[in-house]
């Protein structure tokens, strides 16, 4: 673990949120400052949401110092989201990063966005060793660790469920971020509409789920589509996690990522648990979204087994895989 003393600052940039968290190594959150970026019209457009983030920096930055009350010469390290992510808001994160990292004359860490995640869930979420189901607007994978890697047992083959749920939302006329729309509206009604299950293997498919149930927004009570899709959807998943608790043999499923603040898909995953003797973990909603907390929480552990990101290595990586970035801080198999 890391030492007692030491302070990050964390910063997350990797699509609509620039988020800045500072913890110590003891786990204690010290700040969680937030701007998000809406778009007027349709999803998120990385040039602009980047042209948002780049201008609240600075206030973003000194709001951070002073809820923490920590004053600058007590960080210990800058980590920050180094990837995956929309490559101009990544740029935007790392800019900053490399900035202050420079001007305090402290450590820069590159954190991967989906290890962060995971750990900000088995630290404030109770997890020890999960099978974790990650979900959010860019992924949706099965994940659990293995000799050194979060190794992935599950994924998506096409969209991510987060990205799903938003894109009906715009389809159907729903505000953006889509999600909470939809689960609103899912609690009047109980009409289940039948649409496609694709489920393959250990991975599944949303993309024929979306045509069809975009389809029958002329017909249908949005209502009725807004639960059949969280039903349906939830279900591919919840099978799919369980399935890799079975293989792996392992009673402890962690859910993380943006779409993990579901109340619905939490019920589910509760209960599947529970019929099998196994515990549900997730964390409180705020540090589901994306957010700084979790980019320095991990970017402390990556420290204290030596990771550091050289100025020359820190360009960001948008398509860089939670199966692709070692996490030496974790030990076993």
């Amino acid at each position: 673990m890391p030492k007692v003393e030491q302070v990050c600052l964390g910063i997350e940039c990797t699509a609509h949120t620039l988020g800045l968290g500072m913890v110590d190594s003891g786990g204690k959150v010290l700040a969680d400052v937030r701007r998000t970026y809406k778009p007027e019209s349709g999803g998120i457009h990385p040039r602009e949401s980047a042209r948002f983030m780049a201008p609240s920096s600075a206030q973003a930055l000194a709001e951070c110092f002073e809820e923490a009350k920590v004053p600058p010469r007590r960080i210990s390290l800058v980590s920050f989201s180094q990837g995956p992510g929309l490559g101009p808001c990544l740029r935007t994160g790392a800019t900053l990063a490399r900035a202050v990292s420079a001007y305090l004359a402290v450590p820069l860490v590159g954190v991967n966005h989906c290890v962060a995640h995971i750990e900000v869930g088995r630290r404030y979420g109770g997890a020890s060793d999960p099978v974790v189901l990650y979900v959010s607007g860019g992924s949706t994978q099965v994940i659990s660790y293995a000799a050194g890697f979060y190794r992935v047992f599950g994924e998506t083959e096409d969209i991510a469920v987060g990205n799903l749920l938003d894109t009906f939302a715009r389809e159907a006329g729903l505000p953006f971020p889509g999600g909470p729309e939809v689960e609103r509206l899912s609690y009047c009604s109980k009409e289940l509409v039948d649409l496609p299950y694709s489920v393959k293997g250990m991975n599944v498919s949303f993309s024929g789920l979306l045509t069809r149930v975009k389809s029958l927004i002329p017909n249908r009570k949005l209502e009725d589509l807004c639960y059949s899709l969280q039903e349906t959807a939830f279900s591919m998943l919840v099978e799919v996690a369980e399935r890799a608790m079975a293989f792996l043999r392992k009673d402890e499923l962690l859910l993380v990522g943006g779409v993990a603040v579901n109340g619905r898909l939490r019920e589910m995953c509760a209960k599947m648990c529970s019929e099998r003797g196994a515990s549900f973990k997730t964390v409180e909603p705020k540090l589901c979204l994306d957010n700084g907390v979790m980019i320095a929480w991990t970017g402390l552990l990556a420290k204290s087994v030596g990771y550091e990101t050289p100025l020359p290595s820190s360009q960001v990586k948008p398509k860089w895989r939670v199966d692709k970035a070692r996490v030496g801080w974790r030990k076993g198999t």
